[in-house]
């Protein structure tokens, strides 16, 4: 059952999986993309504090369940006050993503924008072990490397 869907909207202060929650995926045997945009995201900087601004994507093939998307969004703010370098934001929401749901594919991106002159993109990817999913991570794992 899903408890924040049409309930009041509680933000929580610092990073929170359990925010997140899931429903029955109503076409498991069937491939297809879920993306999500958060324009908006913002961590902190574990060293100096001060505040990281990034779009971060989120795209999957579904298995048995789905991610809530109210859910998604609050965990995602959960990040606004939580110390962590960019390409940890982004292993941290796959992974918790993945524990989650079990994707059969899941792959995030973090745009952030320029600090000191530098932009960062880290990107990360997972395909389910032992599935052609697997093959699939590393094939645009490897195909995402820029030139």
């Amino acid at each position: 059952m899903l408890k924040s869907l049409g309930n009041k909207t509680e933000y929580k202060a610092d990073y929170a999986p359990e925010v997140l929650e899931t429903f029955d995926n109503k076409h498991p045997d069937n491939d297809y993309w879920v993306q999500f945009n958060c324009p908006e995201f913002t961590s902190l900087c574990p060293i100096t504090g001060q505040p990281d601004f990034a779009e971060i994507v989120i795209s999957y093939i579904p298995a048995q369940k789905m991610v809530e998307s109210k859910s998604l969004k609050l965990y995602l703010f959960s990040f606004r006050n939580h110390g962590a370098f960019h390409e940890d934001c982004v292993n941290i929401i796959m992974k918790d993503l993945i524990t989650l749901m079990q994707p059969k594919y899941i792959e995030v991106t973090g745009y952030f924008t320029p600090r000191g002159g530098i932009s960062i993109f880290p990107y990360c990817n997972y395909g389910k072990k032992g599935t052609k999913y697997e093959k699939f991570a590393e094939t645009k794992l490897i195909s995402s490397v820029k030139k």
